[in-house]
């Protein structure tokens, strides 16, 4: 019997399977947003157990063991690593028609070579072999993306981070670019006085400014950003519910940040707004005068579920969609950029897939020839990070837009073993291509330019666009 991950997995045609293997396959991996552990690829980490280097830190996979019915405990509790996996193991038959089932099976064939697919049967079994594999020095950290053909991956840093495991990493001589992406997420996160204060605080003994006021924030960060650029970065990342777009003078920006840094007061919600949106403008005018390409995740609506986030925090499976955006602040907020000259390389990624069509069609309004592809439609992002999520965001692009000058792929994720989502991913691209192929809506006497493309889509555009 064929094993489920065969070759020509998702590749129903004889063009798929052409442009797959010949034009797809074997190119190298940038992974340009990750949430990589710098310190691991600098200490070149040792993963304990199949558990520590598959489940410890997968959100993805915690949701799914919740809906199946199993306890915290074995979830981020402190059952033992057999225990966790088992789990994990006996919840895989119920994963049938979600993408988690599709990637489990793809890691473990890529990774350890194992073709069963997963259940409590075989459990032990696959846990002892994968176990055992780990000892060798094959499936450390930095072994396992070299295996997986891994060229560039970009982390994401706090403006106050030292950087120090990336300058390890580098100096090292390390084969794979591991760089930092800027995420500034904390500079204006003035919901909260009090941590904000204690980060503003922060930023001030890192740079070495005295923050007092607004602009002594945004010179601090200019030396952090100035940092950054020299340890390689080329991005920056924003994560938030939505765009902001509020009018406000220089004086009533000062107020609001002398109201919640110096008094430790709270903010009502356009003072907020206003304060985010003064941010935000800094932020992608230091990006446009170095030539770093920004990106916003947006359309979250984070920690619902209050008792889980006091007992286990952030970034734990409680993060759901949020309404669909406010086209006409993101549009106002990237044209006050633009009108100033400032408008860098621009990626937009929405949760809520209802936004498709709407930032397909948005990122058309701030093409102005100079780059090609300059603002893009960002691939399918956490929830959307699926075949069929995939597939309408290319074809919702390809329609509105230039598919062939997309970007392609990342992992978002924190496993050494997401690589494969970008075989997931190729294989996808190839197959809905060829499609049209087959049906004779692309001409056979186009073949030259389709074989490009895939190899654009899934390598060489990232590599031109980020200046790898």
């Amino acid at each position: 019997m064929k094993p489920f991950i065969h070759d020509n997995f998702l590749l129903h045609s004889d063009t798929a399977v052409h442009l797959f293997h010949n034009h797809a396959e074997n190119l190298p991996i940038i992974d340009y947003h990750c949430h990589l552990n710098p310190k691991m690829v600098a200490e070149d980490h040792r993963f304990s157990s199949i558990t520590e280097l598959w489940l410890s830190e997968d959100h993805y996979k915690w949701r799914a063991l919740r809906s199946n019915g199993v306890s915290e405990y074995y979830i981020t509790g402190n059952a033992s690593d057999w225990e966790k996996f088992q789990k994990w193991a006996e919840t895989v038959p119920y994963l049938l028609r979600n993408p988690l089932y599709h990637w489990t099976h793809l890691e473990l064939k890529t990774c350890f070579g194992i073709e069963d697919t997963l259940n409590a049967k075989n459990a032990r079994r696959i846990y002892d072999k994968c176990n055992e594999m780990l000892l060798s020095p094959e499936f450390s950290a930095r072994n396992l993306m070299l295996k997986y053909n891994v060229e560039t991956v970009c982390t994401t840093d706090d403006p106050v981070d030292s950087l120090e495991y990336h300058t390890k990493t580098r100096n090292d001589k390390f084969k794979v670019k591991v760089l930092p992406t800027w995420r500034p997420d904390k500079a204006m996160a003035v919901e909260n006085p009090e941590s904000y204060r204690q980060y503003i605080d922060l930023l001030s003994k890192v740079s070495g400014i005295r923050i007092a006021s607004f602009q002594d924030v945004v010179d601090a960060l200019t030396v952090r950003h100035k940092f950054f650029e020299e340890q390689g970065c080329r991005l920056s990342d924003h994560g938030m519910e939505g765009f902001y777009n509020e009018q406000f003078t220089e004086s009533e920006i000062e107020a609001i940040f002398k109201k919640v840094y110096k008094n430790g007061n709270g903010l009502d919600a356009m003072e907020t707004a206003k304060f985010k949106t003064a941010m935000m403008l800094e932020f992608g005018k230091l990006d446009a005068d170095t030539g770093w390409t920004q990106q916003f995740h947006y359309g979250p609506i984070r920690n619902n579920n209050s008792k889980m986030f006091n007992q286990i925090g952030p970034d734990t499976g409680f993060d759901s969609i949020g309404p669909c955006a406010d086209a006409k602040r993101m549009a106002g907020f990237l044209d006050r950029l633009n009108s100033a000259g400032k408008l860098t390389k621009t990626i937009i990624y929405n949760l809520n897939p209802s936004d498709n069509a709407m930032v397909a069609a948005m990122i058309g309004n701030f093409q102005d020839g100079s780059i090609p592809g300059k603002v893009q439609f960002g691939a399918g992002w956490w929830f959307c990070d699926q075949k069929k999520g995939m597939e309408e965001q290319m074809n919702t692009l390809s329609v509105m837009g230039l598919l062939s000058r997309f970007v392609g792929m990342l992992t978002d994720s924190r496993s050494f073993v997401s690589y494969p989502r970008h075989e997931y991913f190729r294989r996808i691209l190839c197959n809905l291509i060829a499609d049209d192929v087959e049906k004779g809506e692309i001409p056979m006497s186009e073949m030259n330019r389709v074989e490009r493309m895939v190899e654009d889509i899934s390598y060489y555009n990232a590599k031109r666009f980020f200046r790898f």
